[in-house]
């Protein structure tokens, strides 16, 4: 074999970075848990990293995207449409975490205080919701000076929407006893009830009835 005829051989590389150590699978891991975490514990990520057929379609996003719309119209538009479409969008927000009997028919005064009593982060409606009345029936130079204020009533609406759902009061409902059972529960009380002492007789003392028979 002629030696000039020999080629060189040269072995094919892979790609260097792939595939990657074991650590970089665990880093991985690690945040993909962190941000799974976050999604489920933290109301606010839902709203703006939402989850296919979890998060889209939701009362919470469609809220959320709405009140993002008005913040962007706010800085370019007039105020009073803006203030306008704010306060329908909170009664719909409110009608879904509270159900729609508890706030439909409130205007007014009572509408800022009933927000005020279930704000989930205490904003004073009362005091500085004030813009949620004026605003919208206002001539348009006077609502342009409440800018502002609705810029203020348009973010604590977003914490109504990322706060937690109110939780149910809890009522316990005894359920009442089998009639196999209920008769002698009903006579041990009854015995009870004549076994204890009188609130005017004092403990040791003989009654009264008991003295004459003997």
């Amino acid at each position: 074999m002629d030696p000039t005829q020999l080629r060189d051989i040269h072995v094919q590389m892979g790609h260097p970075w792939w595939p990657p150590a074991p650590g970089w699978w665990m880093l991985a891991g690690a945040l993909v848990l962190l941000g799974l975490l976050l999604w489920r514990y933290d109301p606010r990520w839902r709203l703006y990293v939402p989850l296919p057929v979890i998060s889209l379609g939701t009362w919470r996003w469609e809220a959320a995207q709405g009140l993002r719309a008005l913040r962007r119209r706010l800085a370019q538009e007039p105020v009073k449409p803006v203030a306008a479409e704010l306060s329908e969008l909170l009664r719909r927000i409110a009608m879904a975490r509270h159900g729609r009997a508890a706030c439909a028919g409130l205007h007014g005064a009572d509408w800022l205080a009933w927000l005020t009593a279930n704000d989930p982060r205490g904003f004073d409606w009362r005091r500085d919701g004030q813009a949620l009345l004026t605003a919208p029936y206002a001539q348009p130079a006077a609502a342009n000076t409440q800018r502002e204020a609705v810029r203020r009533l348009l973010e604590a609406a977003m914490e109504w929407v990322a706060a937690p759902d109110p939780k149910p009061e809890r009522r316990r409902h005894r359920r009442p006893l089998p009639g196999w059972l209920r008769r002698p529960v009903d006579g041990a009380r009854q015995r009870l009830r004549r076994r204890r002492p009188t609130t005017d007789q004092v403990p040791g003392q003989v009654p009264a009835q008991a003295e004459d028979a003997a």
